[in-house]
């Protein structure tokens, strides 16, 4: 029998994938500042708010669902650039190397579109 599965939640925080039995993205004025989703966890009263995306810790969890992680990763770096803008510092060397992590991550490998 293996043992559950830790998820992190974002700085520093875990929890038991079994443990956790609601999630909550957050939105509006809520949302930002490393506060992404609201976790409820079997023995905890209050929520916890993790700064990982709902789709993020369900794919931790073991739900998959496609490409998440990907669309999680191209979300966080709009954000990180919308952000970036609004303080007119735009730091586009490191914006490029997270665009280009994220559209590696989409890439298809030559070998497997070979048919023959």
């Amino acid at each position: 029998m293996t043992p559950p599965r830790m998820v992190f939640l974002g700085f520093g925080k875990y929890a038991r994938a079994d443990k956790i039995y609601a999630l909550e993205p957050l939105v509006g004025d809520e949302r930002g500042g490393g506060k992404r989703t609201r976790v409820w966890i079997e023995g905890i009263a209050a929520a916890v708010v993790a700064s990982r995306t709902e789709r993020t810790i369900l794919h931790d969890m073991g739900h998959e669902s496609g490409d998440s992680v990907v669309l999680d990763q191209a979300l966080d770096l709009a954000e990180r650039l919308a952000a970036a803008a609004e303080e007119g510092r735009v730091d586009l060397g490191d914006l490029g190397r997270r665009a280009r992590r994220v559209l590696a991550a989409t890439a298809r490998s030559s070998e497997a579109e070979q048919l023959f």
